[in-house]
């Protein structure tokens, strides 16, 4: 078993079913351990055996729980984590005196609670060798304190395994399951932080050889303003016109008015979503475009892909780019939006709403039933 590190609470539907479906799982393991020591309760006699039998039996039955829940609830404080493995601990010793005397002389009643103590080992994460020392005790208590030495540890083991069988494989697709929750995550991380390298790069390009006439220029100009000053004054309106032509070029780096490759782009970008486990198909009409219409296309493919990753528990996502006279329509759709994707008024889309307005275009989203769908068009 991997260990635990916090990450925040789920919020998509397929995380959500699979945890109650592990936690299931392990209150039907924490039930079928009580029918045994429930049992030696019911054979008693004594009345204050039954009580005491009783109490442990339900304090052992609520404290495994508690540090069963604790295994399935990564994002709970490692404070509270440790406080119900303590609890449970604790209640694991104090069983030995409640339940030990429960049930007669020919009733193992604490066997089966120490089987069902070793079998919960693997699932409440103890280290390999903490583990292998509390098995141990285990053992000893049941042989100690049983009539029958053999039978208690016969017991101890066949109760342990069947409670592992019945829980081990849950958690560990439940730990598959946010391994693979936290590898999206870092995707999409890792393609927005791509995107501000390739962003700062193309600012750097843009800029750095511009600046760097423009600080040359100017320091002529200002050793020619003492002795030359015509041609002081031909330098200075020659910076004037460097950083007017710096303007442009950053804006256009803003805007993203550098030469694409729309083709690759959209193979570039279908790559990513198979690459983290999302369906991708792509239908593209055999058109060209011209470069400003791919620029904008591509932000609108970016950001509908970032969406996918970051905000989607899509297992499929469908780009199809049509053409229909002098308009260009793009439509990006998804599935496992189920109220926790972007809304229209995201930011990133609402940026891109206006990009393409002001180049005569449009952008709408909606959702469907769990499909999330962008759809922009330009003209041609």
């Amino acid at each position: 078993m991997n260990s635990i590190v916090p990450v925040t609470p789920p919020r998509d539907s397929t995380l959500r079913k699979a945890r109650a479906l592990t936690l299931g799982s392990l209150a039907v393991t924490v039930l079928t351990s009580l029918i045994m020591p429930g049992i030696g309760v019911l054979r008693e006699s004594r009345p204050l055996w039954i009580v005491l039998g009783a109490v442990g039996t339900i304090a052992f039955a609520a404290t495994q729980a508690g540090a069963l829940y604790a295994t399935v609830t990564p994002w709970l404080s490692e404070m509270a984590r440790r406080r119900l493995l303590i609890a449970f601990g604790a209640v694991c010793v104090l069983t030995l005196v409640l339940l030990t005397p429960v049930g007669g002389p020919r009733w193992e009643t604490w066997a089966w609670v120490g089987g069902s103590i070793a079998g919960s080992l693997p699932m409440v994460r103890l280290g390999r060798v903490a583990a292998i020392g509390v098995t141990v005790a285990v053992f000893a208590a049941a042989v100690a304190t049983a009539d029958r030495p053999l039978t208690a540890a016969v017991i101890v083991a066949s109760v342990a395994s069947a409670v592992v069988a019945m829980s081990v494989v849950h958690l560990w697709f439940w730990d598959m399951l946010l391994d693979a929750r936290k590898g999206r995550v870092a995707q999409a991380r890792l393609a927005s932080t791509e995107e501000r390298l390739r962003f700062a790069r193309d600012v750097h390009d843009v800029l750095g050889h511009d600046l760097s006439v423009i600080t040359l220029k100017a320091e002529l100009a200002a050793r020619l303003a003492t002795v030359d000053a015509a041609a002081s004054a031909r330098e200075a309106a020659e910076v004037q016109r460097l950083a007017a032509k710096a303007l442009a070029n950053m804006r256009e780096a803003v805007h993203g008015y550098r030469a694409v490759d729309f083709a690759e782009q959209l193979t570039a970008i279908a790559d990513v979503l198979h690459s983290s486990g999302v369906r991708c198909t792509v239908t593209q009409a055999d058109t060209e475009l011209s470069q400003e219409t791919a620029t904008v296309l591509v932000a609108v493919l970016r950001e509908a892909s970032t969406n996918v990753l970051r905000h989607s528990q899509a297992t499929w996502c469908t780009i199809e780019v049509t053409r229909a006279g002098t308009e260009v329509r793009m439509t990006v759709s998804n599935d496992g939006a189920h109220g926790v994707g972007p809304d229209r008024h995201s930011g990133g889309l609402a940026g891109l709403a206006d990009r393409l307005a002001e180049a005569g275009g449009r952008l709408r989203t909606g959702q469907d039933d769990g499909v999330f769908t962008v759809e922009a068009a330009v003209r041609a």
